[in-house]
This record gives C-alpha cells, sequence and structure tokens, in this order.
C-alpha cells in the first residue's frame, strides 16, 4: 500500500477483530468447556497481528508527520477492546491530511 495510514488501518481492524475473538471466544472455550487449544491459537493469531500492527504504527510515525502524541493515542486505544472501531474515522481522516506520507 502507498499510504502506511491505510495499511495501519486496515492491520488495526485485523488486530481489533482478533483481541475480540480472543476475549470473547477462545477464552470462555478455554474456561468453561476445557479447550486450552483455542486460547493457544487465537493468542498466537493475535499475537502476530498485534506484532504486524505495532510494525505498521512504526512506519507510519517513520513516513508521515504524525506527532508521537498521536502515535501514543493509537497504541493505547489498540490496547482497549472495541476502541480501534470508534478511532477507525478519525484515522481515516489523518490519511487524508496535507502534509501526510512523504515517502
Amino acid at each position: 500500500m502507498k499510504n502506511p495510514v491505510s495499511f495501519l488501518r486496515g492491520v488495526g481492524l485485523l488486530e481489533a477483530v482478533s483481541y475480540l475473538f480472543l476475549l470473547f471466544v477462545a477464552m470462555p472455550l478455554k474456561y468453561a468447556w476445557d479447550m486450552p487449544m483455542a486460547v493457544r491459537i487465537a493468542g498466537s493469531v493475535h499475537g502476530a497481528l498485534f506484532v504486524a500492527f505495532c510494525f505498521a504504527l512504526w512506519r507510519v510515525l517513520n513516513h508521515t508527520n504524525w506527532p508521537l502524541s498521536r502515535a501514543a493515542f493509537v497504541f493505547l486505544a489498540s490496547l482497549v477492546p472495541f476502541m480501534p472501531f470508534f478511532i477507525d474515522r478519525r484515522m481515516r481522516a489523518w490519511a487524508e491530511e496535507p502534509g501526510g506520507p512523504h515517502a
């Protein structure tokens, strides 16, 4: 993708879905129905997506004029269930900002 913010949005939404799946499907399977493999698989997928999200956020910082406080806000929002869905609209606007990607 040319625009690193658009890539970050995509990875962020995938990571958010995997987080919700881990919390609301895999964890109940593990603790209510004694199926620990669900957490192992969902946790591994979520972990890989979180690493990809962190890389994408780092890429945005290197290729845009985002202030560090904005990147910190996006990172912290990724840790709260459902929050990435709420900030996605704001990130879409940030992707369209003048002075966006410069590489």
